[in-house]
């Protein structure tokens, strides 16, 4: 049995499909999950790795996907969430980029890697994913592309080499169920950089209408940034987007290595996804 945390969301929901299209056995556990939500066969558990103690989370299992996000990533206690899972036969987490790239900041770097160090500690194989900047999080701009056919974002002309979670999805099943990925810690990016101004194009294109693009001061996305997410994950996010690192702007071999195909485009992406803009 492969146990699939986050199992909802943009990486657990196509991994879930992925593993049930293999046969194989799978629980997707996230903290509000149906039947209705995974395809047919696929067991589904309603947890809170808040509560690791909860008994209704699965006992054991052959694999996990171990996705932590929102607010327990900031202030859970990562070996206390981590150890429902150890004795499963492996842990991939779901990681950062941020933990080799921005190791002292305390949303990218720190709260990762503790998160990282519980699974090494926890006396079960494990693989590491690291992703960079996902290339879903242009959702954000769907309200006002819908609305105006705008795009309002800092830093234009600055790319990076977001990665389709689907990509994600396809990495983690491969390691899940695949030899040969133990102890390993894999980068996921894109197969290009692209900007703002490029990926505002690209959903133009996907939808068949122009998008104008509206560029933003720092301090404009950062107001407007901290409606949903903390202060110190705006800092670091605006940091990334605007100031990337070398290593935050080069294009990883790992997706192409592991999946035997070169990671997928942010065009194709956007075409995939254009309902949602359109």
């Amino acid at each position: 049995m492969i146990v699939v945390t986050g199992a909802t969301g943009n990486v657990g929901r196509t991994l879930v499909r992925l593993l049930a299209e293999q046969g194989r056995e799978v629980t997707a556990v996230s903290r509000r999950i149906t039947p209705a939500d995974v395809p047919p066969g696929v067991h589904t558990v309603a947890a809170d790795l808040a509560r690791p103690d909860a008994a209704d989370l699965p006992a054991a299992a052959d694999a996990v996907f171990l996705l932590v996000g929102g607010e327990l990533m900031m202030t859970g206690d990562p070996a206390a969430v981590v150890a429902p899972f150890a004795g499963c036969g492996r842990i991939v987490l779901l990681s950062s980029q941020g933990v080799i790239t921005r190791p002292d900041s305390l949303s990218h770097g720190r709260a990762f890697a503790a998160y990282e160090h519980a699974v090494m500690d926890s006396g079960t194989d494990w693989t590491i994913l690291r992703p960079g900047g996902f290339a879903s999080n242009a959702h954000a701009w769907a309200p006002s592309v819908k609305a105006s056919r705008t795009v309002a974002a800092p830093f234009g002309d600055v790319g990076l080499p977001v990665v389709d979670p689907d990509d994600i999805a396809a990495v983690a099943a491969a390691v899940l169920t695949q030899p040969g990925h133990s102890r390993a810690c894999y980068e996921l990016t894109g197969p290009a950089p692209t900007t703002p101004l490029q990926r505002t194009a690209a959903l133009a294109d996907a939808i068949g209408e122009h998008v104008a693009f509206i560029g933003q001061t720092r301090e404009e996305a950062r107001a407007q940034m901290l409606a949903f997410m903390p202060a110190p994950v705006a800092d670091t996010t605006l940091d990334i987007i605007g100031t990337p690192t070398p290593r935050e702007q080069a294009v990883s071999p790992d997706i192409e290595r592991i999946l035997g195909r070169p990671a997928t485009p942010f065009a194709d992406w956007a075409r995939r996804n254009a309902a949602a803009f359109a």
